[in-house]
């Protein structure tokens, strides 16, 4: 009989740098196969959601975010997040039990070096304290909105005509 082969991932605090992804076309280089089978998947996490997952969507779709709007199981390139927002550039990852935290660790560096700022909440927070964890996401995304703020003044100051003369 021969021995199965197994996927191992490198530890997280080994790897200096997250995989380069290049932005190209729907999912960074992904095959279409692949793809869509994430799509699937993220369809299938919607149909079968977890309590503290359905507690924090409820909360949203009541909620008035103005022109933000939260994805629920969105797909960034090959990671499915719990809730996305791509005006923000943020995810929320909802840390269920029992979950492989080198797998989560891995999929927020590679979300970072897209630019992508994941906040990571409990299940049990959740459930049991959900006003705490809203004023948490609103701080988070009132500083994304700092960040992107900035980052238009930096891009304008950079790219106006130099005065000649």
């Amino acid at each position: 009989m021969t021995d199965r082969k197994t996927l191992k991932l490198p530890d997280p605090s080994e790897a200096t740098e997250a995989p380069a992804l290049k932005k190209k076309g729907r999912g960074w280089e992904i095959s279409e196969k692949r793809l869509d089978a994430l799509h699937e998947q993220a369809r299938e996490m919607r149909r079968h959601s977890s309590e503290a997952h359905k507690l924090l969507a409820e909360r949203f779709a009541k909620a008035d975010l103005g022109r933000h709007k939260f994805t629920r199981h969105m797909v960034i390139g090959s990671a499915i997040v719990d809730f996305g927002c791509h005006s923000l550039g943020m995810a929320i990852d909802i840390d269920e039990e029992g979950e492989n935290e080198a797998l989560a660790k891995r999929r927020d560096k590679s979300l970072n070096a897209v630019g992508i700022r994941v906040m990571r909440i409990r299940a049990q927070d959740i459930i049991e304290n959900m006003d705490d964890v809203l004023a948490r996401i609103t701080a988070g995304m009132r500083m994304r909105i700092a960040d992107k703020q900035e980052a238009r003044r930096e891009h304008h100051r950079n790219s106006r005509p130099k005065d000649r003369g």
